[in-house]
């Protein structure tokens, strides 16, 4: 059941004790150097595409029928933290590349087999059904919880601070209809969890996908559940197969 907008927010701040935990998937002081952005998707803006490129038959088959929104991130390599993402939207029975941006993924790359603590993004196809974060949402369609318990610790780099101004969910290991920050792990505490979209810092991160403030205000503006955005991530190579 969906909860309420007063509801979610009492939610978020009763995880507040509990978000250390959540945030591990997220972020740590640990990240490495900024590092060159991979390049962009092939597809030309609003070009229309029988299909998402760059993406094989092995994942698309995974992306549900109903979806009208995709964003694709595309890992520049299987152990590199450096990505280049789009939204492609569908229209009719085509789909447009709508906007297209450079971003960064776990700091040691990507794994098909994701732990706690491996500092490894998990490749796949993932719904987008929350959002949240410590600033008030930018029109958002997604439900959104503010509170202050996203707020990065303050023992962590000063550049890090505001990675969860803004915050989606990826619905990996998680329960949907909740706020991101709930710490609820269906498949278990070392299938890892708490991974999101997010602000970037300029480095990789302990599993999510982040980018800039403005791209992330663009996605929270844009996605409607109505369309059912995923989220198909990987490195090229896993995209592809």
């Amino acid at each position: 059941m969906r909860l309420s907008g007063s509801t979610r927010a009492a939610v978020g701040a009763a995880c507040g004790a509990m978000i250390m935990m959540t945030l591990a998937g997220c972020g740590s002081s640990a990240h490495g150097k900024p590092t060159a952005h991979a390049r962009t998707d092939d597809a030309q803006p609003h070009t229309a595409l029988k299909r998402v490129p760059g993406v094989g038959d092995r994942l698309w088959d995974r992306v549900p029928a109903g979806s009208r929104q995709v964003v694709v991130v595309y890992g520049a390599g299987k152990d590199s933290p450096d990505s280049s993402i789009a939204l492609f939207a569908k229209h009719g029975s085509e789909w447009k590349r709508e906007r297209s941006w450079s971003g960064h993924n776990g700091r040691k790359g990507w794994t098909t087999d994701h732990h706690e603590g491996d500092l490894r993004s998990p490749v796949g196809v993932f719904t987008l059904t929350d959002a949240g974060g410590v600033d008030a949402a930018p029109r958002a369609r997604l439900p959104y919880t503010r509170s202050a318990a996203f707020q990065a610790p303050h023992y962590w780099k000063k550049s890090y601070w505001h990675d969860f101004d803004y915050v989606i969910a990826i619905d990996y290991n998680r329960v949907k209809g909740t706020p991101p920050n709930d710490p609820v792990r269906p498949l278990g505490q070392s299938k890892g969890g708490g991974i999101w979209l997010h602000v970037d810092h300029g480095s990789g991160t302990s599993a999510c996908v982040s980018q800039s403030a403005s791209d992330m205000r663009y996605l929270l503006r844009t996605l409607d559940p109505k369309a059912h955005p995923v989220v198909v991530m990987g490195d090229r190579e896993d995209l592809r197969a």
